[in-house]
Order: structure tokens, then C-alpha cells, then sequence
């Protein structure tokens, strides 16, 4: 009788736990196999490409400034608030990639740039303003690239990156890294490649996931970590589980009873 009293009593614990399934060190250790990996050169490079929406801040400088200034936006007066040190300061102006991978460029007009990389567009740049000017020295960047982190991460959120390199591990130690429940060899990349949207998996338990092409992020990437079974299984665990454990401790009880009474 003592023992069915104590299987009774521990039955619900004993039944929540059987639905939630223990981890292993394969599911939750990083680069498992960077042992091997490090005898081979990592040779991915990535450089981003200029997407619509994309906001750049293009510059043209030459020995002469005044030869040069017309191929630069004129800066916009800002008025700081009375508590900052000056009252105003010049902003440059940023150049909008429209939804045709397009911007207007002063002197040259409109400039097909979207699908390019960074280096593409400056040295094409450079060529057309050097029919103007001698030797000119052109500076880009985008002061608009963000990602963002979904799911099982322990900050999620749209983080916006002064960089434009910026690596999925990166990525990941800004949203704190993931949560003991996160997935990590099944990790959603969706990215936008001409217009389309990509929906890409990496596993980082194992290293040569630096050799991917999602190792480097590109603007606008949205990364999600799925929950692993303990999180799924632990979810499960509510109205519908609590009638079932508390059937099956009516079961016990009722077999205790029939137990004592044929005693």
C-alpha cells in the first residue's frame, strides 16, 4: 500500500517529465567540429549588395572642394535644442534607393545601382566623375543597415549596425545570445536576393557554417531561432495535459482501492 501512495503522489511529476525531453550536448555546443575546420582556409568573403530602401550617404571630394561640390547634395541646416553645445549643425542629405534600384545623382541624373556592391558603385561613380573632375575620391556607406532577431533569442529585436559587415555570430551575441531553449542547428535566415524572399537554414553547431553564405548578413536580414522539443513539449503542458494527469491519478487511486479491498 506504501508504495502505490508513493507512485500516486509522484505519478503527475514523474508524467511531466517524460514529456519533456532532455538535451544533449550535439543540440546545444557551438563548432563542433572546428577541430577540422581549422586545417582548412576559411576563404568566404562577402560583400553586401545596394537594395531598394537602402539609404546612402555619397560623397565626392577632389583636391579642389569647389569642383566637387556640385556632385554633393547640399547639406541641410539642423537646429539642435538649446541644451546641446551648438544651435545648429550641417546634416548631409541621403540619397533613397527607390523600388527600382535607382537614384538621382546630381550632374549624372539617375543611376541604376541596385544589385550592385559597393565597390561596383564606387568604381562606377568614380569613372563617370572622372570625365569632370581629375582624380576624385568617392566615399559611400549606408546608414541604414539593420537586422532583426525573432524566436528563442534572450533580447529580440531590429538592431541597426554602423558597419556594413556584419556576421551571424555577430548578430546573435547583440540579442545576448539564445536561449537555452533555441534551436541552433536549424536557424532561419530570410533574406530578400532580387526581389524575392529567401528562407535559408544554418546549423551553427558545426563550424563550417563559416563557409556559408549566410555567415555574413546582408541589411534588412531576418534571423529566426526556433524553439527546440523541451520548449515545444513544455508548451503542451496545460488544460488538456492537467485532465489527462489527473485521470490517470484517478486510475491509481481506484487500483489502490481495489488493491486494499481484495486484501
Amino acid at each position: 500500500m506504501k508504495y502505490f501512495n508513493l507512485i500516486k503522489n509522484k505519478f503527475p511529476l514523474f508524467f511531466i517529465c517524460l514529456l519533456m525531453s532532455c538535451g544533449s550536448k550535439q543540440e546545444v555546443v557551438y563548432y563542433q567540429n572546428s577541430d577540422s575546420l581549422a586545417k582548412t582556409e576559411v576563404t568566404n568573403s562577402y560583400e553586401i549588395k545596394i537594395q531598394p530602401d537602402d539609404l546612402l550617404m555619397i560623397i565626392v571630394s577632389a583636391e579642389d572642394a569647389e569642383i566637387a561640390a556640385p556632385f554633393n547634395l547640399k547639406a541641410i541646416l539642423v537646429v539642435a535644442p538649446e541644451n546641446q553645445y551648438s544651435s545648429a549643425r550641417e546634416s548631409s542629405q541621403l540619397y533613397l534607393v527607390d523600388s527600382k534600384g535607382t537614384i538621382d545623382f546630381p550632374i549624372l541624373g539617375k543611376l541604376k545601382i541596385g544589385g550592385k556592391t559597393r565597390t561596383e558603385v564606387v568604381a562606377m561613380l568614380s569613372q563617370k566623375i572622372a570625365t569632370y573632375i581629375k582624380n576624385p575620391i568617392i566615399n559611400l556607406r549606408i546608414t541604414n543597415f539593420k537586422v532583426s532577431l525573432q524566436g528563442e533569442v534572450n533580447s529580440p529585436g531590429v538592431y541597426t549596425i554602423n558597419s556594413e559587415r556584419l556576421t551571424l555570430i555577430e548578430a546573435l551575441s547583440l540579442s545576448k545570445d539564445l536561449t537555452i531553449y533555441g534551436k541552433r542547428d536549424n536557424i532561419l535566415v530570410i533574406r530578400e536576393v532580387d526581389g524575392q524572399k529567401t528562407f535559408n537554414r544554418v546549423d551553427i553547431t558545426k563550424a563550417d557554417f563559416m563557409n556559408s553564405p549566410f555567415y555574413y548578413l546582408s541589411q534588412n536580414d531576418v534571423i529566426y531561432v526556433e524553439p527546440n522539443k523541451s520548449k515545444v513539449n513544455a508548451s503542451k503542458i496545460g488544460p488538456d495535459t492537467s485532465v489527462v494527469i489527473s485521470a490517470a491519478s484517478i486510475l491509481l487511486t481506484l487500483v489502490t482501492l481495489i488493491i486494499s479491498i481484495t486484501k
